[in-house]
């Protein structure tokens, strides 16, 4: 038997074991993610890093799954030099495994800070100029929080055109159209809800009353602005393509 120090408290302990085993048999808590005791450590997770001081009396971090008990070795579990060690390996593995919960609520449990869980967007605001500059209505901007930035409502009141979806690059934005009602939302996040219009000439829910007179405010000629018009682009196309049909016909 021999004796190793951890956290100022002398352990004894058998010749051959690991830092981890010890901890482990010892009710020290180390976190670990990669250990099982009937396989061979690897040292994959690099989260059971330990503090020792080497044989040049630098301190020095080593995963404890891999490092073995010798006499005298003194540890330290929770010193800032582990703590800078354990905060890139949960970020590292977070990078790898965003969907893992229990890497996030381990990190949590040992105060490691990890980026923002991916949202699937990328910060491109492509929605926000397209609805500012084209559309004219800002409803979406970027708004800062503690440790990030994401698209948010904006002061403008949304119109339902759903610009902002066609443009997106990743499709996080949506466009549900349910109950006669738009629905524009960025995960769990609702950007603007508006009733749709009907078409006079195949009964579809097409478009928001707001977008047409925003349609109609922005280019009076559009034809879907016409006091007589109020179809879907479907039904305006084959409206078109009949009229100049209509028209050859009786030229001829």
């Amino acid at each position: 038997m021999i004796e190793i120090i951890i956290n100022d408290r002398a352990v004894v302990c058998k010749e051959g074991q690991t830092v981890l085993e010890v901890a482990k048999s010892n009710d020290i808590d180390i976190p670990h993610l990669c250990f099982h005791p009937a396989l061979k450590p690897s040292g994959a997770c690099r989260v059971c890093g330990v503090e020792i001081t080497s044989n040049t009396g630098r301190q020095t971090v080593m995963l404890s799954c891999l490092l073995k008990v010798k006499p005298g070795l003194n540890v330290v579990t929770d010193s800032p030099l582990v703590q800078t060690h354990r905060q890139n390996a949960f970020v590292r593995l977070y990078r790898m495994a965003p969907q893992a919960h229990r890497i996030r609520d381990m990190a949590h449990r040992y105060q490691v800070d990890l980026p923002p869980e991916p949202d699937g967007c990328i910060r491109c605001r492509l929605c926000i100029r397209v609805c500012q500059d084209i559309v004219k209505v800002g409803a979406l901007k970027m708004e800062k929080t503690d440790s990030d930035v994401r698209v948010v409502k904006g002061n403008g009141q949304c119109v339902g055109c759903g610009t902002c979806a066609n443009i997106c690059p990743t499709g996080i934005i949506q466009v549900t159209d349910q109950d006669n009602v738009r629905t524009i939302s960025i995960q769990d996040r609702i950007i603007g809800q508006l009733p749709l219009e009907r078409c006079e000439g195949c009964g579809c829910m097409y478009a928001t009353a707001d977008f047409l007179n925003r349609v109609s405010h922005i280019n009076p000629e559009h034809p879907d602005t016409k006091e007589h018009h109020h179809l879907c682009p479907a039904c305006t196309k084959r409206m078109s393509t009949r009229a100049t049909t209509e028209k050859a016909h009786i030229k001829k």
